[in-house]
């Protein structure tokens, strides 16, 4: 047991460059204090005590803001950074070295009994407010940009922006003294509708210079034919 509270605060001084001291993470830290909640009410969970473990989640929930289903499969190494308004389905299983930040959903669909939550994978990082519903797998080292909902399975490697979540980098993990690093990084991630307009518009600019030549060369053109000859043309066609 103290061995796994040794690992969480390590965690936690790993990717939260705010945490100071020990005693800080110990009694100011939602998060840590719902991930030893989770691993005590997953516990009576697993020994069919449901009402006790349902209690302990029920009160981790009042005094953290984050409802994580005792059922839920929790691996090492997860930071929940704020945390609030953080919701963990009963099936949801969640790998090591995962980063949930705060309005962070792992929700289901529908009414039927059985895997119905996500799986994610190890060291995935899920921005705010990100949603992600029914029963698929998110790969290792995924990285899923704030606000996005997640309707589908994602593969290993990617990363995920926009609603509904569409795949804009693959295979863009880094790596660091041989392993893979937890990127935190969540901020940088492309926006495939910000670049579509950035294209729209500079072709816009592009037909607005084109039709600005052409108008300059017709009126170039129009003033080399002198006047009395263009009346000229007018009258003889009209005689004839």
């Amino acid at each position: 047991m103290f061995t796994t509270l040794k690992q969480e605060i390590e965690v936690i001084f790993e990717r939260d460059p705010a945490a100071r001291s020990i005693w800080e993470v110990l009694f100011c830290y939602p998060g840590f204090h719902a991930i030893v909640n989770h691993r005590l009410a997953h516990f009576l969970y697993q020994h069919n005590l449901f009402f006790l473990a349902r209690l302990v989640s029920h009160v981790s929930r009042f005094f953290t803001g984050i409802e994580i289903h005792p059922g839920a499969t929790i691996g090492r190494g997860l930071f929940i950074d704020h945390g609030s308004g953080i919701v963990i389905g009963e099936t949801a299983e969640v790998g090591d070295n995962v980063t949930l930040y705060q309005g962070v959903t792992l929700g289901g669909t529908g009414k039927a009994k059985g895997k119905r939550h996500p799986t994610v994978g190890n060291n995935v990082t899920i921005s705010a407010g990100a949603k992600i519903l029914g029963s698929f797998t998110i790969g290792d080292n995924v990285k899923i940009g704030a606000g996005s909902v997640v309707l589908k399975a994602v593969p290993p490697g990617c990363t995920v922006v926009g609603v509904p979540g569409r795949i804009v980098v693959q295979d863009g993990m880094r790596i660091e003294n041989g392993r893979a690093e937890v990127d935190l990084e969540h901020h940088l991630l492309p926006d495939p509708i910000a670049d579509t307009l950035t294209a729209m518009q500079e072709k816009i600019d592009a037909l607005e210079k084109r039709l600005e030549i052409n108008e300059r060369e017709a009126k170039y053109y129009a003033g080399l034919q002198h006047p009395g000859r263009k009346k000229r043309r007018v009258e003889d066609s009209e005689s004839a």
